[in-house]
């Protein structure tokens, strides 16, 4: 057993700086998405190198009213609501708080990770619908952004299964 819980430490710490990882590429890609929607809302002969053509272009997708608030905060707090902000902000927020959980061997900061993040991951399948369906356009940003969320999610899942086995070995020594 005690092997079992080395082995599952080890495992669950090799998850957690996969996270580190995928979270700091993370907040690169919504850093980066925040300074092209200030540029582009800013200066109209703004060109990112993530426009590609019409059909492709990140800065039509930040500029758009789905961009902030998720297309959707305006209708709850208003349009100029401080709350009202660019998805690539509250991008950054999820980051740090998945940065935070992955720092620490903790059961429940391991089921807030892996609980933002199914959250972080429906909203990634909600903004993938808006960005082919409605506005017809491929934001490679976007896309990357899908992915790291994708894999952040199979890392928290994996680091939450071996936390909590972790902590059920834990007590079934102390039963004995």
């Amino acid at each position: 057993m005690a092997n079992e819980a080395i082995q599952l430490r080890k495992s669950a710490r090799l998850f957690g700086n996969v996270l580190l990882i995928f979270c700091t590429v993370g907040m690169l890609l919504s850093v980066y998405a925040l300074y092209v929607e200030i540029h582009a809302e800013g200066d109209s002969s703004f060109k990112a190198w993530c426009d590609i053509n019409p059909k492709m272009s990140c800065s039509k997708v930040f500029t758009s009213k789905y961009g902030k608030g998720f297309g959707l905060l305006e209708y709850i707090v208003g349009k100029t609501s401080v709350l009202n902000q660019p998805n690539s902000i509250f991008g950054m927020m999820f980051y740090i708080l998945q940065i935070i959980c992955a720092m620490t061997v903790s059961g429940s900061l391991a089921s807030f990770a892996l609980g933002t993040s199914i959250v972080a991951n429906f909203g990634s399948a909600y903004l993938a619908y808006i960005l082919v369906y409605i506005l017809d356009d491929v934001c490679v940003v976007c896309v990357s952004t899908y992915i790291v969320n994708a894999v952040i999610l199979y890392c928290c899942y994996q680091r939450y299964y071996k936390i909590v086995n972790i902590v059920n070995i834990a007590k079934s020594k102390k039963q004995k």
